[in-house]
């Protein structure tokens, strides 16, 4: 009897797991993303009768963005439900990277996606991190396509005199991105000085002037 009832409890649960990862899919056609609702893990469905064209149109990849302003010379362009409401539940989304000559995309992650990009133009120098402390890097070119896994921490450089850019395309509809350096020290309320000095093996003043490079986030 013991052995019967443990079988019906076991069935019970997978028949229950499997609707549960069922009922994750979409069950209409689509789910246009209502920007100004609440946000409850992601956005609820725009009222069908309200979707139009241009929310799954977006023009802002088409062209290179100003580099000349950013600290590292590197300026993303993010192409995700945010810009392209219709992406809402589809688990995709595109960014354009561009660099200007020795510019650099600094060590960072995506916690909700694996990446990969295809180079437009330029050759790049790129790699990621294992858990172990592997390197896994390459220069790759035009028309190369190189792939960063989920939640691994990995840069782009840019070692040449020419522009670069290439397409990134992430298996989410909002990856996330969280920078090494802005986390680290420019975070709000910030780390204590002397935490940050101990894990680096530096002198808490080192950590002072680095943190000065990083206003705290808002």
């Amino acid at each position: 009897m013991a052995t019967s009832m443990t079988h019906l409890f076991v069935t019970i649960l997978l028949v229950a797991a499997h609707t549960a990862f069922a009922e994750t899919n979409m069950l209409q056609d689509l789910c246009v993303a209502d920007l100004k609702g609440t946000k409850v893990n992601g956005y609820a469905c725009k009222d069908p009768s309200q979707v139009t064209p241009e929310d799954f149109y977006y023009i802002g990849l088409a062209a290179p963005a100003d580099t000349s302003k950013t600290a590292t010379g590197s300026a993303v362009t993010a192409g995700n439900v945010e810009k392209i409401p219709g992406l809402n539940m589809m688990g995709t989304s595109m960014s354009r990277i561009d660099y200007a000559p020795g510019g650099l995309n600094p060590p960072h992650l995506h916690p909700r996606a694996s990446e990969a990009i295809f180079v437009l133009e330029g050759r790049l120098f790129v790699g990621f991190l294992t858990t172990t402390g592997k390197l896994i890097s390459k220069h790759i070119n035009k028309g190369d396509v190189f792939v960063f896994p989920r939640a691994l921490l990995h840069f782009q450089q840019n070692p040449n005199n020419a522009p670069a850019s290439v397409i990134a395309a992430f298996d989410s509809q909002n990856p996330g991105t969280q920078s090494v350096g802005p986390s680290l020290f420019g975070a709000n309320p910030p780390i204590p000085d002397d935490l940050l000095a101990k894990a680096f093996g530096v002198e808490p003043q080192v950590v002072q002037k680095v943190k000065g490079k990083f206003p705290a986030t808002k």
